[in-house]
């Protein structure tokens, strides 16, 4: 009796935490989420060695704390040994209009949708620490073991993308951000490790084929070989993480791009399925959709600050921000806004006051001899 009963125990276990499963998705796009797949911690062998080579390649430019903490990014398992499952979650922040238009428009900056309004971590997190909560609690009323949770929302060594597509939520295109079938590209991720063993979903699979838009469409280059990045020449990475002078090279190709860059996103096909976001934290501020650059450059500390409160933006400062204003206006081609970066020239942070003469001197050109610093 004892053998005959260990299988239906099991059998009714799995009927179990199918039931659970069902209901902690409910309860996910209860909460705002827009998708929820699960896997294991180690359901990522292929990390390790991708990460390896990217770091070895110094494709990571000046983010050291991703060599740093290689070890737990490269093996989930290993950043918290309890947890037996990790939820992944989508939130959609899809665009109400065309990201590119704005680069058409040179005296204004285009800035990332998704940093267009408040903090996606600080929007994420407090759903999923929201969700988590709710499956403590039920957990305890099915009179199941009371589970351990952890949340992480990007800022955690923590590879999400791969979790992501290992669970099904999507797949790693040619330029190396999620897609997915039912979103498209615009949306965050974020995870909940728990120590419950819940059942699994089917890991997505590419549906990239031969497409190479993403590929093609970048200004920098940034993409050695398909599913490759090289962070250094990503614009992104450029306007957000990169602190001091940008190449020269670099600074005509970054165009009016003053905080991130969609290109690569906006141009995938698969977003003929993306929606605009339904959480109205997601919709782009009136003041973000398209700043006048003459406007951000006059911005001091506490100017900034106040513009970008609870923004993602403040996070890289008054002087990095106005530096990616000033390589903005160098690149405008209007002579106009020569004045405005003139009068930074001697600006007390070194960077800013090389954008601004680096500007100048561009403008300079446009003008046929207006003086520069």
């Amino acid at each position: 009796m004892v053998g005959a009963g260990l299988p239906l125990f099991r059998a009714a276990m799995r009927y179990v935490m199918d039931g659970f499963r069902d209901l902690i998705e409910a309860e996910a796009h209860a909460v705002g989420f827009s998708g929820m797949a699960i896997c294991r911690p180690w359901d990522v062998p292929q990390v390790p060695d991708r990460l390896a080579a990217f770091l070895a390649a110094g494709y990571h430019g000046q983010m050291g704390w991703l060599a740093e903490r290689s070890h737990w990014r490269g093996a989930p398992e290993v950043l918290w040994p309890e947890a037996r499952s990790v939820i992944m979650l989508a939130d959609n922040y899809g665009p109400d209009g065309d990201p590119m238009a704005g680069l058409a428009h040179a005296e204004t900056g285009v800035i990332s949708v998704y940093a267009q309004n408040r903090d996606y971590h600080d929007v994420v997190k407090k759903r999923l620490k929201r969700l988590a909560r709710w499956m403590i609690d039920a957990a305890v009323r099915a009179n199941l073991a009371k589970p351990e949770v952890k949340v992480f929302v990007d800022t955690a060594p923590v590879p999400e993308k791969p979790l992501a597509q290992a669970a099904g939520l999507g797949w790693q295109g040619k330029h190396t951000n999620l897609v997915s079938r039912e979103l498209g590209s615009w949306f965050f991720l974020g995870s909940i490790f728990t120590t419950m063993e819940l059942p699994v979903d089917k890991a997505e699979v590419d549906h990239c084929g031969s497409c190479r838009a993403c590929l093609d469409v970048c200004p920098t280059d940034a993409f050695p070989a398909p599913y490759q990045l090289d962070a250094r020449r990503c614009i992104s990475y450029l306007t957000i993480e990169h602190h001091g002078p940008v190449d020269e090279d670099l600074r005509p190709l970054l165009g009016n791009r003053i905080y991130g860059c969609d290109d690569c996103l906006a141009a995938c096909p698969w977003n003929k399925f993306a929606q605009t976001a339904s959480d109205v934290k997601y919709h782009a501020r009136d003041g973000l959709r398209a700043p006048q650059l003459a406007k951000l450059a006059g911005l001091d500390d506490a100017g900034f600050r106040a513009l970008f409160s609870g923004s993602p933006i403040k996070r890289i400062g008054r002087n990095r921000f106005v530096r990616n204003v000033l390589y903005a206006i160098g690149n405008s081609g209007l002579p106009d806004l020569g004045g405005v970066a003139q009068r930074l020239c001697g600006d007390p942070d070194p960077t800013v006051a090389d954008a601004a003469r680096w500007a100048v001197e561009r403008l300079e050109a446009v003008a046929n001899g207006r003086a520069g610093c």
